[in-house]
Formats: structure tokens, sequence, C-alpha cells
């Protein structure tokens, strides 16, 4: 919750306002300054409204609530950096949600480390009748994510050393992986 900030000056004094006929008046200039006070804060937020609303500069009590407005839920315990990064990215994100490219996507930005996705459908074309069909009848998919710095595919590069580096919570990334994947589709993690 916003409040008052002791000394913080006001963008528009109240007493301007008037005709210059009430400036002389004591009670009238302290009273004015009072709601001043009270006042400040609001009009400072009107004031720098976009800077709030961007998630690269909102201050972090207003960044949760930039996320309910993307449906986002990044965790409390991630990095302020990470958090916005999520912020800035949820509506690109939310329309390559359910495929691969959106599952590799999330995970790098929670592990900092690119996954291995291997999926079990396929495409094919052909000229012939009664062609076998590429994949498998059920819907899977594997997923392989090493370590930041364990030398694989995520060691190095520009995403070593993230936020996810070095430590892979398990039950996190099962709850991300459930929330990317079609309903239809099970998923195997494989944490190298």
């Amino acid at each position: 919750m916003r409040s008052g900030i002791p000394g913080l000056p006001t963008p528009h004094p109240l007493i301007d306002q008037l005709p210059s006929v009430y400036l002389e008046q004591d009670f009238l200039q302290r009273f004015l300054a009072a709601l001043d006070d009270v006042l400040a804060p609001v009009l400072l937020s009107i004031d720098n409204l976009p800077a709030h609303l961007d998630p690269r500069s909102a201050p972090d009590d207003f960044l949760d609530w930039l996320a309910q407005w993307v449906a986002v839920d990044p965790h409390e315990d991630s990095p302020p950096e990470l958090r916005r990064a999520a912020v800035r990215g949820a509506v690109t994100r939310h329309a390559r949600r359910g495929t691969a490219g959106g599952l590799a996507e999330a995970l790098r930005l929670e592990t900092g480390t690119e996954p291995e996705i291997v999926e079990s459908g396929g495409t094919a074309w052909s000229t012939r009748p009664h062609t076998a069909l590429p994949g498998q009848d059920r819907p899977w998919v594997t997923i392989r994510i090493r370590a930041a710095g364990d030398g694989g595919a995520g060691g190095g590069g520009a995403g070593s050393g993230g936020p996810g580096a070095g430590r892979l919570d398990r039950v996190r990334l099962e709850e991300l992986i459930g929330a990317e994947v079609p309903a239809h589709v099970g998923f195997t993690l494989e944490l190298l």
C-alpha cells in the first residue's frame, strides 16, 4: 500500500491555484500545505504512471500487481530481474504456450539453461495411401535439463550463471512444465 512520504514536495501546490487575495492568510496556507503532503504521493504516482506500468521500472509491489494483469505467477524467491523478465515477456509467451518453443522459453527463463525437448509426435507427407504415421500413439514430451556449468547443453553461453544456475528444484520445474504442456500430453523430466 502506498502512503505519504515525509517531506515529499508536491508538483502542484494547492496554494498556487488560489486567487492572490487568499495568499496572505496564514491558516489557509497551513491547511493547504497539509493537503499537499497528503496529495503529493497521489499526484506523483499519476505523473509517473507510464513508469509504473513498465515492468522494467515498476516498484516491486506494483510489479506483483502487473504480474496478475498478464497472468504470470513468478515465485516470490526469484531474483527481481527474473520476476521483471517474466512479466515483460508474458504476453509473447502466452501466444506460444503449449508449443515446444514456448516450453523451452519458459524453462530457459526459470533455469537459465537450454533444455533438450523430445516430442513423441511427428508430421509426414506422402503421395501414397496407407503410409505409416510418424511418432508414437501416446502424446508425450521428454525434457532434459542440465544444471548450468555442467559443460552440457546449458553450460556456457548467455544462459549460464542464470537464476537457476547450479541447483534445480524438481517440484518447481514439474509445476512449470505441467502448466505449459497441453493437458492431454504427459511428460518426463530428467535432471542431468
